[in-house]
């Protein structure tokens, strides 16, 4: 396998974008949040003492995709055109199910700031509700699709908000 994140030392190293063409891409990546019934009526019915759980969530998650290349060490900075997080209270499940897009025109793909989003809106889920429970499960961080550049599109088979 080539690993291209390796230099010919064996050192990580941040791949060289600058000869690929800009091509539209997008990335909608998911998480899912496990709360019991107590929280899960909290959440729905704006009940928790931090404020309104799933709009504040929501902003973690643009904050968050915005803010990856920080986290990430190979990742690149990317000029993100949209951001855009859906998340849905699922009463089968008693879970907050989260989805995040992101688009750009670019040479790297955006699959890594779709990720943080969907992961910070999750984290903040639990932050917001962790004093009601302590034993929350965030669960199912996955890529859902993406589209463009040279590796082609890619679509997960499942169920999307």
């Amino acid at each position: 396998m080539d690993f291209t994140h390796f230099n010919d030392q064996g050192r990580a190293k941040m791949v060289d974008v600058g000869e690929k063409s800009p091509t539209r891409r997008t990335a909608t990546a998911g998480a899912r949040v496990l709360v019991n019934r107590e929280t899960f009526d909290g959440i729905r019915t704006g009940g928790m003492k931090k404020g309104d759980v799933l709009t504040v969530a929501q902003i973690a998650g643009v904050m968050g995709a915005k803010r990856t290349p920080d986290l990430i060490p190979m990742c690149h900075p990317v000029a993100v055109d949209g951001i855009d997080l859906h998340l849905e209270l699922d009463e089968e499940r008693c879970c907050v199910e989260i989805e995040a897009t992101v688009t750009c025109e670019g040479r790297t793909g955006v699959e890594m700031e779709a990720l943080t989003a969907a992961a910070a809106a999750a984290l903040t889920v639990y932050d917001m509700c962790k004093a009601v429970q302590k034993d929350m499960e965030i669960t199912d961080l996955r890529l859902i699709r993406k589209t463009g550049g040279i590796h082609g599109d890619f679509y997960r088979e499942e169920k999307s908000l």
